[in-house]
């Protein structure tokens, strides 16, 4: 510091005129002190550090007020639009409660008594026996002795019986109708020349099914009843379709013409006619063997029918007019293969009737 100086400029202490060695102020000190003491100071304000750090913070606030109210005045400052939020709401699905339903159960009522007039001659048992009912539930009913003495012209009345309950039928099915109703069936009416085995060849289904399916006992079956064939059961693993041969057939009794018949107009027809053996299966049939004997090589003519009657044909009559003895017998026969033509080939399904013989003459008309 410069000896003349008044004022400490680091702390601020004022300084007043040094003494010299003699302790007298030096010359134009007092007056130098006098001088800066007149001078106008600015005011001196202490603050400590957190006081001026708030004052800045609001000072910094007032500015940024003033400044957001100058911008919105002048329309830059625009509020936010609201944007909306989807708020799923979760919706409340009811499980619905099984609802039994109650069984209905049948139950008996009582029903009112009949009244009855007693006639003349009516005993209890008599009236018991007409509507059904016991003497004591009469005697009960009208409050009797237990005799049942009656006046003619008493009013009775008389308990009518208790209906008996029908229980309802089960819908139980058994194993037949069962199997009938999973995989269905066929009605077929039987006709005049069906059998069971031609029935169960042509469905493809066993003859031992059809019988059992329906009931049956043998075979044998009535036209114009129906079979139920069950369509599931074609192919069977179990028995067999292939029926049962029945035993050899007897003999056929030939009925005519008579042994010994003759024949000699020459538009007549002749007619071999025989009684049946019995109900014949599908691949069975009658052999006819007609034979001229009169003949050295013999003419033959075998055919085949399934009715008892057969006509010779026309075209197997003699050639010259002298009367041949036409020799013929009926067989029963059973199919048992067929040629590569097609034709049958038929084998002895019982015994041979007799032969009977007929004379033929005249000329074939051709």
């Amino acid at each position: 510091m410069n000896e003349t100086a008044t004022r400490c400029l680091v702390c601020g202490r004022t300084f007043t005129g040094l003494p010299d060695e003699f302790g007298v102020p030096k010359k134009g000190a007092a007056k130098r002190e006098n001088s800066l003491q007149k001078k106008p100071r600015l005011p001196e304000i202490t603050l400590s550090l957190p006081i001026a750090i708030g004052l800045a913070i609001l000072i910094l606030g007032a500015g940024a007020a003033v400044v957001f109210f100058m911008l919105q005045s002048t329309g830059r400052v625009v509020e936010p639009t609201a944007t909306a939020t989807n708020t799923f709401t979760p919706t409340i699905t009811f499980t619905p409660t099984t609802t039994y339903t109650p069984t209905m159960e049948m139950t008996s009522t009582p029903l009112a008594p009949i009244e009855y007039t007693v006639k003349e001659g009516d005993l209890c048992a008599s009236i018991a026996a007409l509507f059904g009912i016991s003497v004591p539930s009469i005697v009960l009913e009208n409050n009797l002795s237990s005799d049942c003495y009656l006046n003619p012209g008493m009013v009775l009345k008389l308990p009518q019986p208790t209906p008996t309950i029908t229980p309802l039928p089960t819908n139980t099915l058994s194993g037949s109708e069962a199997t009938l109703a999973a995989c269905g069936s066929y009605d077929y009416v039987v006709k005049n020349t069906d059998t069971l085995f031609g029935i169960a060849l042509n469905f493809g289904v066993s003859t031992d099914i059809i019988r059992e399916y329906n009931g049956l006992a043998n075979d044998i079956v009535v036209a114009g009843s129906t079979l139920h064939i069950p369509l599931c059961e074609r192919v069977t693993p179990g028995p067999t379709s292939t029926p049962t041969n029945p035993p050899p057939y007897e003999a056929p009794n030939l009925l005519l013409p008579a042994d010994g018949a003759s024949y000699n107009t020459s538009g007549e027809t002749i007619s071999l006619q025989w009684a049946g053996v019995g109900t014949l299966l599908d691949n069975e049939a009658y052999e006819v063997n007609i034979e001229d004997i009169t003949e050295g090589s013999g003419r033959k003519l075998i055919d085949y029918v399934k009715d008892t009657k057969y006509i010779v044909p026309i075209s197997f009559r003699p050639s010259d007019p002298a009367p041949h003895a036409i020799k013929w017998y009926i067989q029963t026969v059973r199919q048992t293969g067929s040629q590569e033509d097609g034709t049958p080939i038929y084998s002895s399904a019982g015994a041979r009737s007799d032969s009977r013989t007929f004379i033929w003459s005249g000329v074939a008309i051709q």
